[in-house]
């Protein structure tokens, strides 16, 4: 390309370049890049001549680090740089993009797009050698980069991607899908209306969404199956209208959703199956609105409150050390009924030794004693009374003072009813002193013997209370015994 064929404006770009110096078109600091087609000629630069200047058309001046650094430009044309090798890093901020870039397969050293208004990039298998800046963006169709392998950072704050129209109405409008990232995914404040794909992703550092809004009511709005992250995926204050596909995943550092908002009324809401996390929090948020899947997940720390839960939940298998913040039991169990699959043994189990964990024995207990309840609606009517009877009496062992409540009550009932009638002597003068309590102790506890029992013997109503008193004793002996046996086991 000769000189001559350059406008004022790709002149001042052209001579810009070698030393690495700074083009600023822009009237006031300002101006918006959304505003970009209505510039006039003295600030349209066309994509050809960026191309020939990346592409070696001017060789650096001695001493100087060539680069293109250009603010507040109307660029047109194709900026076609599909396999290319450019050593030179790649600023144009505040720009206004008349076609998307293409950068498919290409090398470079640095790319800063930010604040610049753009109709998509495909910039798939693209190598970086330092960082892509997009913050604050407007893109209007979809940034392909599936693939691209960046040593250093990407950030995207503040940034506004989709929706797309036309032939890409159904893409997504931000394909992240297979990249490599040498520290971090910096994207708070970001808004895609659409789908972001994560699938497969590898982040070395942390992943941010902080106030993000990601926004495909009825569809996926975060794909992130299989990501791997070095440290943290932070989402903050995020607006999700559609699922949050997490599956597979491995966060070692924390999941952070605090105050976040989920709402796919109509299907799952949160779904983070199959994942190996440090710690989930999901503090301050509201009732999800949705299904929430967390079946066969690890968490070192599961941060929920109780309303947060939505009204139907997947959790078989989910596994967590500790569940904060500490509740009591009973504000714990409604959510267990929620499980779709429905009584889920594992699920108590699980809740139980999250309590004993945190050293709360009583919490423990009443969540296998709710367990065993659960159970007992499982099973036909005829056999739910042999359980119903044990709940009522000692509570499957885990209320052993259930039993000496009934005792107490009933001895006191034997020996009010005995010391105001006192039976006959079976044989009399031979016959040892009538003692109500005693008497009555006998007829209750097969175990032990005064023997009141075998020498007196009642008459009318109160044979049949000793007939009461006798069964009702064998029962509490019986349930008592198999309570007991099953906190041995349990212990």
């Amino acid at each position: 390309m000769e000189i001559s064929d350059l406008t004022p404006a790709e002149r001042r770009v052209w001579e810009a370049f070698p030393r690495g110096d700074g083009v600023d078109f822009r009237a006031r600091p300002e101006d918006s890049s959304v505003d970009g087609a209505d510039w006039g000629p003295e600030r349209t630069v066309r994509a050809d001549v960026l191309r020939a200047l990346l592409l070696g058309a001017r060789p650096p001046e001695e001493g100087r680090v060539a680069g293109l650094k250009v603010k507040g430009a109307r660029i047109v044309g194709k900026l076609d740089l599909r396999y290319a090798v450019v050593d030179h890093p790649i600023r144009l901020r505040d720009c206004w993009f008349e076609r998307k870039p293409l950068l498919y397969g290409a090398q470079l050293r640095a790319l800063v797009l930010g604040y610049s208004t753009l109709p998509g990039m495909t910039a798939g298998n693209l190598r970086v050698d330092v960082v892509v800046r997009m913050s604050c963006c407007r893109i209007t169709g979809p940034v392909r980069m599936a693939g691209a392998r960046i040593s250093g950072g990407l950030f995207l704050q503040g940034a506004v991607i989709g929706p797309s129209a036309g032939e890409e109405e159904h893409e997504p409008p931000l394909q992240l899908n297979h990249v490599e990232i040498g520290t971090d995914i910096i994207a708070n404040d970001l808004t895609v209306h659409g789908q972001l794909r994560l699938n497969g992703a590898v982040v070395a550092g942390q992943v941010s969404l902080d106030r993000a809004r990601l926004l495909t009511p009825g569809g996926i709005a975060l794909h992130a199956e299989t990501l791997t992250v070095g440290t943290d995926l932070r989402a903050a204050r995020l607006e999700a209208q559609g699922m949050i596909n997490l599956t597979g995943s491995r966060i070692p550092g924390q999941l952070h959703f605090s105050r976040a908002s989920f709402a796919n009324p109509d299907g799952v809401a949160l779904r983070a199956s199959s994942c190996v996390v440090g710690e989930m929090w999901l503090r301050g948020c509201d009732r999800i609105q949705g299904v929430v899947n967390l079946r066969r997940s690890q968490f070192d720390l599961l941060h929920m409150p109780s309303q947060t839960w939505p009204g139907r939940i997947r959790i078989d298998g989910l596994t967590y050390r500790t569940l904060a913040p500490h509740l009591r039991a009973e504000e714990r169990l409604p959510a267990l009924e929620r499980e779709e699959s429905g009584y889920l043994p594992y699920a108590y189990e699980q809740l139980a030794a999250s309590y004993r964990t945190a050293g709360d024995e009583a919490g423990a207990r009443t969540v296998l004693l709710a367990k065993l309840r659960r159970h007992r609606r499982t099973l036909p009517r005829h056999a739910r009374l042999w359980g119903l009877l044990q709940d009522t009496t000692v509570g499957y062992g885990f209320r052993p003072l259930r039993a000496a409540g009934w005792l107490l009550a009933l001895l006191l009932t034997g020996s009010i009813a005995y010391g105001t009638h006192p039976p006959r002597a079976l044989k009399a003068g031979e016959a040892p002193d009538f003692n109500p309590v005693f008497y009555t102790i006998d007829l209750m506890l097969p175990i032990v013997g005064f023997g009141q029992e075998s020498a007196f013997a009642p008459s009318g109503g109160y044979q049949w209370l000793s007939y009461l008193l006798i069964v009702t004793g064998w029962i509490l002996a019986t349930t008592t015994a198999a309570g007991v046996s099953r906190s041995l086991q349990r212990q």
